[in-house]
This record gives C-alpha cells, structure tokens and sequence, in this order.
C-alpha cells in the first residue's frame, strides 16, 4: 500500500512538473493614467498569439516581426558587441549618472540587463522650502540576457521581435517594465497567468 502511495505522490508531481513547463505563457500591459478621465488599459496576451501575429504585420518599419531602425545608432556604436561584452562580464553597476533633476543606472545581475531611471522635475521653492509642484518619475527595466540576444539577433538594423517573444517564452515569471509618473503607471510583465493582477 505504502509503495503504491508514493507510485502515485511520483505520478502526480512528475505530471504536474509537465503540466507547468507547458503551460501557456502570457505577456500583460497594465496602463493607469492617473488624470481626470482616470482611464485603466490592460492587455494580456499568449506568447504564442503574439508569435503568429508578429509576422502578419506589415507597417512602416515593421515587417515579418522584424523592426527596421534608422541606422545612424548603428553606424557608431556596435551594439551587439557592447552588450556580449556585459554579458560575459561579472554581475556590476557599470553606468551610473546622477544629476541635480536626474539619476540612471545601468547594470547587470543574475543574467539580467537592469535600467533604473528617476527623474524629478517641476518647479521649486526658495532654498530651505518644501519643493512644490515637483513630479517624481522612475522606470525600472529588466530584461533577460536571452531576450537581449534574440532582440539583437537580426540585421545590424533592426530588432528581431518575433526572437526575443520567442526567448520571453522560454523565461520564468519577470517583471519587464515598469513606469511611474505624475500622469500614469506602466507595467509590462510575463507569467503564466491569463489574466492580470
């Protein structure tokens, strides 16, 4: 009976493991502006749509999931090589600016390239006074190195969309962007949930 029991406790955990590596993915989009109107956008989207729709669009710079970009970036830095070069580095914090209305950062942990801005702006009191009518704004990035990769993977200009949902696929729960502002809050997130938080 004992034997039987833990043939099932295997069973069950070995399907369950199967179930959760196949289980759909989702990107979501959660849009709140905060005027007046005070709209609410949420999307949420299977990988795998998103990857049949990529390469039926066909707008502008935008073809077969590719997208094509003016090659003057790409002309004077060769970004593919920058970013395999912080790839293959140690985890660090390697572009740090700070100024009086705004700080960046740019860094790598845990395979993971990580954008963090904040900003504040508006108009300030005289000196030793509360700051009044200021806007305090931040953005966080992270984005798996994967995807990096497979967003890079294209011609030297252009970004290769259709690779990096693909690459997204593949990637456990990660919060993509987020966005804070005086006028709205953004998130872009993958998991395996088909609705959003």
């Amino acid at each position: 009976m004992k034997r039987n029991l833990w043939a099932v406790v295997a069973l069950a955990w070995v399907s369950s493991v199967g179930l959760a590596a196949g289980a759909e993915r989702w990107m979501h989009v959660n849009v709140i502006d905060n005027g007046e109107d005070g709209d609410h956008v949420r999307v949420n989207i299977p990988l795998s749509l998103a990857e049949k729709v990529l390469p039926t669009i066909k707008v502008d710079q935008f073809h077969d999931g590719l997208m094509k970009f003016d090659g003057h970036v790409a002309d004077k830095v060769d970004v593919r090589a920058l970013l395999a070069a912080v790839r293959d580095a140690q985890d660090n914090e390697y572009v740090t600016v700070d100024s009086r209305h705004q700080s960046v950062r740019v860094a790598k942990s845990g395979g993971f390239l990580l954008v963090k801005v904040h900003e504040t702006s508006g108009a300030a009191a005289k000196s030793g006074e509360k700051r009044e009518n200021t806007h305090d704004s931040t953005v966080d990035i992270k984005i798996p190195f994967t995807v990096v990769n497979a967003l890079l993977s294209g011609e030297k200009d252009e970004l290769n969309l259709l690779a990096a949902v693909r690459a997204l696929n593949n990637n456990a729960d990660v919060d993509l962007v987020t966005v804070n502002d005086a006028h709205s809050k953004v998130r872009i997130w993958v998991d395996s949930k088909n609705v959003a938080e």
